[in-house]
């Protein structure tokens, strides 16, 4: 069980870290954006990793607090619920 969460974890954190690179790609050409609710979901259901590292890399979000304290809410929730779900998995 705990192979398949790895994977399902680097797998959402792949799409996580693309689709925070998308959108910083889509706000360098003005184009329409993911929304901050997308990214933040994204991140929460998994891509948390994937979310923190393309915030690093393509600098993206780094200088709007509100969503870095969103991001910092969505880590907390998640040390919060991830050893509870291995805990009570089959």
């Amino acid at each position: 069980m705990l192979d398949i969460t790895l994977y399902a974890s680097l797998s959402m954190s792949l799409l996580t870290f693309f689709a925070f690179g998308i959108d910083k790609w889509k706000a360098r050409r003005g184009a329409s954006r993911i929304p901050e609710a997308t990214l933040l979901l994204m991140s929460w259901c998994g891509g948390l990793v994937g979310g923190w590292v393309a915030m690093v890399i393509f600098r993206h979000k780094t200088r709007k607090t509100s969503f870095k304290l969103k991001m910092v809410l969505v880590s907390l929730l998640n040390l919060l619920w991830i050893p509870l779900w291995l805990e009570w998995s089959p």
